[in-house]
């Protein structure tokens, strides 16, 4: 009789489950049917459906596209901006209804109802909203402020800015700031436009500096015809800017030869001599030390090239000294720890050397790893999961915002979805935060839980933070190009974050990351089917050709995977310019030297993830230093 009462029970609560999973599919069902009726505005088909979605979560974006179609409904946005004040979508509604209002130059209504949240194009229309109620002169001391910029500022500033313009406000040293400001920032069209701002007898100055922002070399001939004036100065500085791109060694020439007679302001002088010392540094010239050193203002961005400066020239007495300048929370840092430790080991003191690289192994990172290397102690791998109680993840997957996220997910609205996850996860506090993390990574989210993990500022959880997935197609594609599978992890892992889906901002897709360029001539070469676009998103199309193209780097490069790996991030051509000129250099001079901020970064990355896959795969035994032989010259 018991059993039968538990089986009785069991049967009850499956029916149950099922009722509620049928309930919410038929929310989901009507959802869409909703969208629908919002798209054809059908009002009676849209209310009908909505009435009975009022506690389906999505509910408050359904309202909100209803709401957004038709901005005259004054009473129902502001039933919405008090009732969900707290969405994701009250800010986003209240934007498109304060650009009706001024589109309808409804001024008083405007200032009413904005609410200051950064927005450079609703500010702009605020300030014009209280010049047209009467408070002329506070609005035109705030355009002032939105005007000066070095970048186009948003259309809806247009009528601020005539007016500012119009006003004894606007100088004629403020047009040249900006013009100055834009073409150190590369917007060349707003300079050229503010050059017609300009008084005619400057016109002429304006042009020759647009002259030479296009053509550097004409600054010789510009100076002579000129003279010596400050702004014929400041053009000259503009363009040994634009010279020591290329040519740095030039640019220092042409500046040491004029700059004593140059009147320019010492603020001026100084950003200069700093600009040309550090394009000598990222190009690894020679001098770059020395210039680094002479420069009378020095920021982290100065003493750390200094430091590479140094390390290019393996001059180990300037490598000490440059290190011994870095400030003290900068050498609580792994890397500059190591190479303090360097330092100290070449320079025979072998206790100081050990104590550093001890206190540097601690840390899980590519420098931490080298420094184990150096005093054969094992690789700091700690993994200390998010703490979590029982019921930790159900109870947020509860909440209105990640029952959202739920939804939006099981609709296929991946990018609404990870949208409202970031509005989700930003209003909380780190230890929830990284109870979110777990709870994307419960769900097969991994690029989200990883990122969300690193909002969170937690960086013990490995098994969240480094996710073993794709693994059957990384050991055949590995197995078939004689590659370590954690190497291909740890290219994945910093290519895409195992986002299969994952697009780059210059057209790289899926896990590896594989140009569709790219992807089409390997497929030739391995004689596979015609790759599309589309198919790179698939995971063995993409480990295919991703592996296949880092195995050919790696007989590119002899087999050295670092230099395989910048040339996988920044192509082969790079990666081969920065070999060194005549004899070889130690693989980790070579990477903390990569002019390339992006490429020393992603060359660390791999190797160290790398490191922590093999880890992660249970196979120890890889160092981090049997990946990176010495660098052989070019």
């Amino acid at each position: 009789m018991q059993s039968l009462r538990v089986i009785l029970l069991a049967i009850v609560l499956a029916s149950g489950i099922d009722a509620c999973a049928r309930d919410r599919q038929r929310e989901r069902s009507d959802f869409v049917l909703a969208e629908q009726a919002v798209e054809r505005g059908d009002a009676a088909a849209f209310q009908a459906l909505a009435d009975t979605l009022s506690e389906y979560p999505l509910y408050p974006y359904l309202l909100y596209q209803w709401l957004k179609k038709d901005l005259t409904q004054t009473d129902g946005i502001r039933a919405f901006l008090a009732d969900y004040k707290n969405t994701r979508y009250a800010p986003l509604l209240r934007e498109k209804w304060l650009k009706s209002m001024a589109a309808q130059n409804k001024w008083q209504a405007y200032t009413e109802n904005y609410i200051a949240d950064g927005n450079v194009a609703l500010q702009c229309l605020y300030h014009w909203a209280r010049f047209q109620t009467g408070f002329q002169e506070q609005a035109l001391l705030n355009a002032k402020r939105l005007w000066m910029s070095g970048s186009s500022q948003p259309g809806e500033c247009g009528p601020l800015f005539a007016e500012l313009e119009k006003s004894a406000l606007m100088s004629r040293e403020m047009i040249w700031q900006r013009f100055e400001m834009a073409l150190k920032e590369n917007h060349r069209q707003l300079a050229e436009s503010l050059a017609r701002q300009l008084p005619r007898s400057d016109r002429d100055v304006a042009e020759s500096w647009l002259e030479v922002d296009k053509n550097p070399e004409r600054i010789i001939e510009l100076k002579n015809r000129s003279g010596n004036d400050a702004l014929s100065a400041r053009i000259f500085a503009h363009g040994l800017d634009r010279i020591a791109k290329s040519d740095p060694d030039r640019a220092v020439r042409l500046w040491d030869a004029e700059k004593q007679g140059l009147p320019l302001e010492d603020r001026i002088k100084q950003m200069t001599e700093r600009r040309l010392a550090l394009a000598l540094a990222f190009q690894r010239k020679a001098g770059a030390y020395d210039r680094l050193t002479g420069l009378s203002v020095y920021d982290g961005e100065v003493r750390e090239w200094r430091v590479r400066a140094a390390l290019f020239e393996q001059n180990w007495e300037h490598i000490a000294a440059a290190v011994s300048d870095l400030t003290l929370e900068e050498l609580k840092e792994a890397r500059w720890q190591y190479w303090q430790a360097r330092a100290f080991e070449v320079a025979g003191q072998a206790a100081e050397a050990r104590s550093l690289y001890m206190q540097a192994a601690k840390d899980r990172s590519f420098y931490g790893f080298l420094a184990a290397d150096a005093v054969s102690q094992p690789y700091f791998l700690a993994d200390t999961p998010v703490p979590l109680a029982a019921n930790d993840l159900a109870e947020l997957a509860a909440e209105k915002d990640f029952q959202a996220v739920i939804e939006l997910r099981a609709l296929n609205r991946e990018m609404e979805a990870q949208r409202q996850w970031w509005f989700a996860t930003g209003k909380l506090a780190r230890e929830k935060r990284a109870r979110a993390a777990k709870l994307a990574e419960s769900w097969g989210w991994h690029p989200v839980a990883i990122k969300t993990l690193a909002k969170a500022d937690y960086w013990d959880d490995l098994a969240l933070r480094f996710p073993v997935g794709y693994l059957e197609q990384v050991r055949n594609n590995a197995l078939r190009h004689n590659l370590d599978p954690a190497v291909v992890l740890g290219v994945i892992r910093q290519e895409s974050m195992l986002d299969s889906h994952a697009e780059s901002a210059v057209g790289a897709l899926g896990l590896m990351q594989v140009m569709p360029k790219t992807g089409r001539q390997i497929a030739r070469e391995i004689q596979q089917d015609l790759v599309t676009d589309a198919s790179l998103f698939d995971p063995d199309v993409n480990i295919r050709l991703g592996s296949y193209y880092f195995k050919k780097l790696l007989q590119r490069f002899n087999g050295h995977v670092a230099l395989a790996a910048a040339a996988y991030n920044a192509g082969p051509a790079r990666a081969t310019k920065w070999l060194p000129n005549a004899g070889a250099m130690p693989a980790d001079i070579w990477v903390e030297t990569i002019p390339f901020r992006e490429t020393r970064k992603y060359v660390a990355a791999v190797l160290s993830y790398a490191v922590i896959y093999q880890h992660r795969l249970d196979k120890p035994g890889l160092k981090i230093t049997d990946l990176m032989p010495a660098v052989p010259p070019g």
